[in-house]
């Protein structure tokens, strides 16, 4: 939680420390070495030299190019598209994992049901994203996105002369923590394995069983699910 405020003064700061956190909390459900992970919503490639250093095989999904190429060449295994249409066969990947992405896209739950399909039967998907009530959740809005995302939009745009990174209505949405986990009891193709706030201390857990509560006071949401392996029979 430390590293939040240098999201924007010093990005790379803040996504190395994010991706080194996702490996090690990663490896609690899977094992990286040999495995075949996609990446969506990859970025420039701090996730890449985190997750290849783990001996994971590294793929990366991105829609913006700029994005991808923020640390100079657009590594090999980068795929341009969208995350509501993964461009990859069923059960071609042994871990599909995103993070922080889900909140910027307008059909999350659709991304999400693609992250299923494209995994392979037992493999793991590793979900987590922003929730809109908690402190973080109008990035760099905040917290002015309680009173609403387009004020908040206004304000910023006011105060600094200029759009925000994170637009409300167009690259951030408002998506819940019970969003989450309405979906996650609704799908019937994987096992949950776990669903816990991110950032938070890890006896807060229990503040997703209580409606409300878990929507301001989780800052980051994640799913872990395994998908259902094929029936022999």
């Amino acid at each position: 939680m430390r590293e939040f405020r240098y999201e924007q003064p010093d990005p790379a700061r803040f996504y190395r420390a994010l991706a080194a956190d996702s490996v090690e909390q990663l490896g609690d459900y899977a094992d990286l070495r040999g495995a075949r992970l996609l990446d969506v919503g990859g970025g420039p490639g701090y996730f890449r030299d985190a997750f290849v250093g783990a001996g994971a095989t590294y793929l990366a999904l991105d829609a913006d190019a700029g994005e991808l190429a923020g640390l100079g060449e657009i590594a090999s295994g980068t795929v341009i598209g969208s995350g509501m249409q993964l461009p990859f066969a069923d059960g071609s990947v042994d871990i599909c994992y995103s993070s922080n992405v889900l909140e910027h896209v307008s059909d999350p739950w659709r991304m999400a049901q693609e992250m299923v399909r494209v995994t392979r039967p037992g493999g793991l998907v590793y979900l987590s994203y922003t929730v809109w009530f908690g402190p973080w959740g109008g990035h760099e809005t905040a917290p002015w996105h309680f009173l609403g995302g387009q004020r908040a939009r206004r304000r910023y745009r006011r105060v600094h002369g200029h759009e925000p990174k994170n637009r409300f209505g167009e690259s951030l949405f408002a998506v819940t923590t019970g969003d989450g986990l309405r979906w996650a009891a609704r799908q019937e193709v994987a096992d949950v394995v776990a669903i816990r706030p991110r950032y938070n201390p890890g006896w807060s857990w229990w503040l997703l069983r209580v409606p409300l509560v878990r929507e301001v006071a989780t800052w980051n949401l994640v799913l872990v699910l395994r998908k259902h392996p094929v029936d022999a029979t």
